[in-house]
């Protein structure tokens, strides 16, 4: 294990963030909200920890091995994660304590959306400006994650596409091509941000909260500007704007590479994953909006189709953002769409929760040991699109199931543990494991009165969750370390 070479990495990651201290500090003085000196603390903290991680190992350059991969990606998360925290300390305003500026920043950072602060309103825009700006940050570090990184680790579901995205996400050895394949990601996700900004902005939001809020839709996070998110404005327009955008944003980022490549659109309806993340957006929306119309509950059809597209896709993408108090809605439909997210987004997108493809092998899977009860000695082959899958692809799917149901399961009994009912319990660790962000029972609408040992067992679940569980539970085993 190169150690000092690991080092040097994280070291130069803490140097870079600290730069970014700068956006949020402009923000400051242009609004003048006294928040900059939090800023300037951070940087120059930041900056000491990063030189001093950095410099004594500058010249440690040795190849990595996908060891070493493991260990990075947690330490990314980790380390920036805890400096991401200094901001929320440093701001004397907010009154932070550090358990819930570490919340905040990892929340943020994983694109959970889950909060511990309360009257956002009110609070520096600068900060307001930070948090959106995490979520962004931690939005693009996911994709690249899950498409350039996790895939040469053998984790993550994006290693399924390598023989049909095109371009450098078609080469199995990645390896030299993840600066190329991160620069084309980096201006995919830049290009839909500003689409997304500009769309807010003429639908009437302010430069500001356009600029934040297509920060947090874009990297299917959920955090706001204002305490009563999107209902602030009370506007179909912009709910209906933000829901296309989360649609695309949950949409496997290789197949926008392959259309501004110049393929065709249809490269999107040959995916076997698309189709089934829009039929089950789809199909949902439709048992939701007939529900509502029927129970009468917003008495139009209309408006019922309406608060059903933004609330669905809001939440089958695992950004958790609610206009409505859907915990209120009648019958079944608040817990189908908490269960719904954990299908979650397609791979290689910034959503959370399963991934649509697993999703879609389980029920294959499935499927195929119906047929072998019928026909014991048949040979039945999983098929993706119109290509075979090897075995070893759907035992690495059972296996990341069984390890995403054990960390929901242990993650349960510590919220329970730490006091909390078993329904607040429940759905804490679907909040966390699945990052959405959406609080229900004990939690509310904010986490703020919640126990400070169970945020610290929600910030690991988070990770677990952001991380596709492997590569943080790979670390925990003794086979890891050993030479």
């Amino acid at each position: 294990m190169h150690f000092r070479t690991i080092t040097r990495i994280v070291g130069l990651l803490v140097i870079l963030f600290s730069g970014l201290m700068v956006v949020p500090g402009i923000v400051a003085l242009i609004y003048r909200d006294g928040a900059g000196s939090a800023f300037t603390q951070t940087f120059v903290v930041a900056i000491i920890i990063g030189l001093f991680l950095w410099f004594p190992n500058r010249n440690q350059k040795k190849e990595l091995k996908s060891r070493e991969g493991f260990l990075i990606v947690v330490l990314f998360w980790t380390v920036l994660g805890s400096v991401g925290a200094l901001p929320f300390i440093f701001a004397e305003s907010l009154g932070m304590s550090i358990t819930n500026a570490f919340f905040e920043s990892f929340s943020g950072l994983t694109t959970t959306g889950a909060t511990t602060l309360v009257g956002l309103d009110s609070l520096p825009k600068a900060i307001l400006f930070y948090r959106q700006m995490l979520q962004w940050l931690g939005g693009m570090g996911i994709i690249v994650l899950a498409v350039a990184i996790l895939p040469l680790l053998g984790v993550g579901g994006m290693q399924l596409y390598r023989a049909e995205i095109p371009g450098p996400l078609k080469d199995s050895k990645m390896r030299p091509r993840i600066a190329e394949t991160a620069k084309t990601l980096w201006f995919i996700y830049v290009l839909i941000t500003i689409a997304c900004a500009l769309s807010l902005w003429a639908a009437g939001m302010s430069p500001f909260d356009a600029i934040g809020h297509s920060f947090s839709t874009v990297a299917i996070g959920g955090f706001s500007t204002h305490e009563s998110g999107l209902a602030f404005y009370n506007s179909s327009l912009i709910n209906n704007i933000t829901a296309v955008f989360l649609f695309i944003s949950g949409c496997n980022f290789g197949l926008h590479f392959a259309v501004l490549s110049g393929r065709s659109v249809k490269v999107y309806w040959r995916d076997p994953e698309f189709k089934m993340y829009f039929f089950f957006q789809v199909a949902l929306i439709v048992i939701c909006t007939l529900m509502l119309w029927r129970k009468d509950v917003y008495g139009t059809l209309l408006e019922s189709l309406n608060q059903s597209f933004f609330h669905v896709i809001s939440m089958t993408t695992t950004t958790g953002s609610s206009t409505e108090a859907i915990a209120t809605w009648p019958t079944f439909l608040p817990v189908m769409l908490l269960m719904a997210t954990f299908v979650g987004g397609c791979a290689g997108s910034t959503g959370g929760g399963l991934k649509v493809i697993r999703v879609l092998l389980l029920f294959l899977q499935g499927v195929r040991e119906l047929k072998r009860l019928v026909h014991p000695n048949a040979v039945y082959t999983i098929k993706l699109g119109n290509r075979a899958l090897p075995e070893r692809v759907i035992e690495a799917v059972w296996g990341f199931f069984s390890a995403y149901a054990l960390v929901f399961i242990i993650g349960m009994l510590a919220l329970m543990a730490t006091g909390l009912d078993a329904f607040s319990a429940f759905t804490g660790i679907v909040s966390a494991l699945n990052n959405v962000g959406i609080g229900i029972g004990d939690f509310g609408s904010h986490y703020a009165q919640v126990n400070d040992a169970a945020k610290w067992i929600l910030i690991v679940t988070m990770m677990f969750g952001r991380l596709e569980v492997f590569t943080l539970l790979v670390l925990l085993t003794p086979i890891f370390w050993r030479e």
